[in-house]
């Protein structure tokens, strides 16, 4: 899987992500990442990308023409039109499955806006996808670029050395993660729960699920509406919401 992303600060991005996971996985050949800078397609002898809104009102607006003649370079070699995701506040938040079906693609381009804004008719003619990253405001795309791309690429097949450390994570299965511990089994008075310690697989899948339960009612309870358990699980559940029972 390659991400395309077109921004004005393509050092930004490309420092970002060279390293731990997505740094080995580019290495390896497995996901590829490749900045290209908008000022560069800009005709004006200053390279500027930018001008006066229409209309009047505070700020700059990135004209169409450079990110055009960016996206038709970039896509010239392609067989098919890419997804192409705008980053905005208006768009639809980004979560977990989101990360998954981008994961699919063979080409995901990213469109980096700055200042006030991207002239709409560029965006009406090339992006397909309009995502946010949360509701509030940054400097520029570049941001919620790299956090998608972090997202999208462990979904990857190949880029985690551990193929169940994706699937264990909070948000895969719906639920926030259980909690976790290593050695030493005491410290500072406080024991790793002991069924951890038992060896029995069966029970220890029970207390994790049951934890992750207990986490997601505590910090995110809206999540519940949309999580399929099994029998066991919502017994417990109901055990929780319905104590006398």
């Amino acid at each position: 899987m390659v991400f395309h992303v077109m921004t004005l600060f393509p050092e930004m991005v490309e420092q970002g992500l060279h390293t731990s996971i997505l740094g080995r996985a580019m290495d390896a050949g497995i996901i590829g990442v490749k900045t290209v800078n908008i000022r560069d397609y800009s005709e004006d002898k200053h390279r500027h990308v930018d001008d006066y809104p229409y209309g009047g009102g505070a700020g700059m607006v990135m004209a169409a023409d450079p990110i055009a003649r960016c996206f038709e370079d970039l896509t010239s070699g392609m067989t098919k039109k890419p997804r192409v995701v705008y980053l905005t506040p208006w768009g639809k938040v980004f979560n977990q499955q989101m990360a998954k079906d981008f994961a699919a693609e063979e080409d995901l381009v990213f469109l980096c806006g700055h200042y006030e804004g991207v002239d709409e008719r560029v965006l009406e003619e090339i992006v397909t996808d309009y995502v946010s990253i949360g509701d509030y405001v940054l400097s520029g795309g570049e941001l919620p670029a790299m956090v998608m791309i972090d997202a999208i690429a462990r979904m990857v097949p190949g880029v985690l050395t551990n193929e169940e450390s994706g699937e264990t994570e909070s948000f895969m299965n719906g639920l926030l993660e259980y909690p976790q511990y290593t050695r030493p089994e005491v410290w500072r008075d406080r024991p790793v729960p002991e069924v951890l310690l038992s060896g029995h697989h069966a029970k220890i899948a029970e207390w994790r699920m049951q934890r992750s339960i207990d986490r997601t009612l505590a910090f995110r309870p809206e999540l519940m509406e949309n999580v399929e358990l099994d029998k066991k699980s919502a017994k417990y559940l109901r055990s929780l919401q319905n104590p006398t029972e």
